[in-house]
């Protein structure tokens, strides 16, 4: 059953599924398009197209993720045109996007002490259990080179603690990949296992929100690791401190890799294919941006053709959670 009720529920439903079929996870768009059916089918319960009127009136209503509705709106609109109906095509400067943060590479000495700090961490009241998870989950997603939110979300299931694997589900490209723990990760991970049976038991989450029973939120996330970045440079001003995210983890984990393959005399290019299966990029040229990453004298390192993967990598990386 469709959870759409609005008159355009149909163009909707097939624009997402069009979408799902070239790759992409219906679930973002979904929670914006929810919004603007219930919308149409509240104010304009007989119109049976997106008009102008429409998606104004809908973007002058929202309060919050205005950047994400106006861009799903735009892709309705589009998708509605090119099956040939009548729609109205939000205009592409109708919200300005920030720039992507650059990332931000940790030195060795600064991810140890980030994660001395990270180890540090007291609960809350609003996550009474944050001292047993945040060492083990930020350790994960770097470890690993997960996305935050594969972290975040990994349920209990999927998370094979006799084998040491992962199973990452409802990805970003919506393709499933095996990641394999080292030793260390997988001995934290089943001590810890063994303390969540004591708090979170019925949580299918390995990462359980305390509050509400799903996962482990997004903004405490990152709010977490930033202010154990704080802690961890007590005697530098929070405003001179280099700005940081979760995904810096998975950067960093990223080159740190290419830097080992280098150190020890491997073929890059064929490294490249199994960092990029490792980390669910969808094409090379997204595992290929690190090496932009590197340091300067790695990138001139001799006997490396540095200009063939020139021809690899992006211009522009697209943002990713």
């Amino acid at each position: 059953m469709s959870d759409f009720i609005s008159e355009i529920a149909p163009d909707i439903n097939a624009m997402l599924d069009y979408r799902e079929a070239l790759g992409y996870s219906r679930k973002h768009q979904s929670v914006h398009l929810k919004s603007l059916d219930r919308f149409c089918a509240s104010i304009y319960p007989e119109t049976s197209t997106l008009t102008k009127e429409i998606v104004l009136d809908w973007l002058e209503e929202q309060h919050s993720g205005i950047r994400q509705k106006a861009a799903a709106a735009r892709l309705l609109g589009k998708y509605m045109r090119a099956i040939g109906k009548d729609a109205y095509v939000l205009y592409d400067g109708y919200m300005t996007w920030p720039k992507s943060q650059p990332a931000y590479m940790f030195s060795d000495s600064e991810l140890a002490a980030l994660f001395r700090a990270v180890d540090k961490t007291n609960p809350t009241n609003k996550e009474p259990f944050l001292n047993e998870i945040a060492p083990v989950l930020y350790r994960l997603i770097y470890t690993c080179g997960l996305r935050p939110n594969e972290g975040r979300e990994l349920k209990r299931e999927n998370i094979n603690l006799k084998a040491g694997e992962i199973l990452i589900t409802d990805t970003k490209w919506k393709k499933e990949r095996l990641v394999v723990m080292s030793n260390d990760m997988l001995s934290m991970c089943r001590a810890y296992d063994k303390r969540r049976e004591i708090f979170a038991r019925n949580s299918e989450y390995f990462f359980p929100s305390w509050d509400g029973g799903g996962s482990f939120g997004k903004y405490q996330l990152g709010s977490y690791l930033r202010d154990a970045w704080k802690r961890a440079h007590p005697k530098v001003e929070a405003s001179k401190l280099p700005n940081i995210r979760v995904y810096d983890l998975r950067h960093r984990f990223a080159s740190a890799a290419l830097i080992r393959w280098l150190d020890s005399g491997q073929p890059l290019g064929t490294k490249l294919a199994y960092l990029r299966a490792y980390m669910g990029h969808r094409t090379l040229s997204d595992t290929a941006y690190y090496i932009h990453l590197l340091p300067e004298n790695l990138v001139k390192s001799a006997g490396i053709d540095w200009a063939s993967f020139d021809e690899l990598i992006p211009e522009v990386v697209s943002w990713e959670e």
